[in-house]
């Protein structure tokens, strides 16, 4: 194997496993949020998740998101498109993402508060939930 491909794995390897920072952002998209309808009134907060079923990183997030709709029940709307899958790709382009799993973090307005690129932990999920607000509610 030549040097260049010996670094291009090694570095695929170390993002995979290496812990992942939050960083926190504005919006780089002006284009404006899907509307999502909430069952039980307007949540707090819309978690979107982009990605793909056949992508591992977006696969290891799926029990997170799981877990955090659970937890925070009608405080959040956890919403998940597989942009490789044709009719979801205009998400991709709508968001703007550089690369999947893409995490994006609306308010009840719709505006765009956080976002991250990677697997982004549970706990850290909670963190940035539990700084706007959002209680775990009991048996979550």
């Amino acid at each position: 194997m030549d040097k260049d491909r010996v670094l291009i794995i090694l570095a695929i390897i170390v993002s995979l496993f290496a812990p992942t920072e939050i960083v926190w952002t504005q919006s780089k998209t002006s284009k404006p949020p899907v509307k999502i309808d909430a069952k039980v009134g307007q949540p707090l907060v819309k978690f979107i998740e982009l990605g793909s079923v056949k992508c591992i990183p977006c696969r290891q997030m799926q029990p997170v998101m799981a877990s955090i709709e659970k937890k925070y029940a009608e405080q959040i709307k956890v919403v998940f498109y597989d942009v490789w899958k044709a009719e979801q790709q205009k998400y991709g382009d709508q968001y703007g993402i550089k690369l999947i799993p893409t995490q994006v973090f609306l308010d009840k307005d719709d505006k765009e508060f956080f976002r991250h690129e990677g697997f982004l932990p549970e706990g850290e999920i909670d963190k940035l939930l539990q700084k706007r607000g959002l209680k775990v509610r009991s048996g979550g």
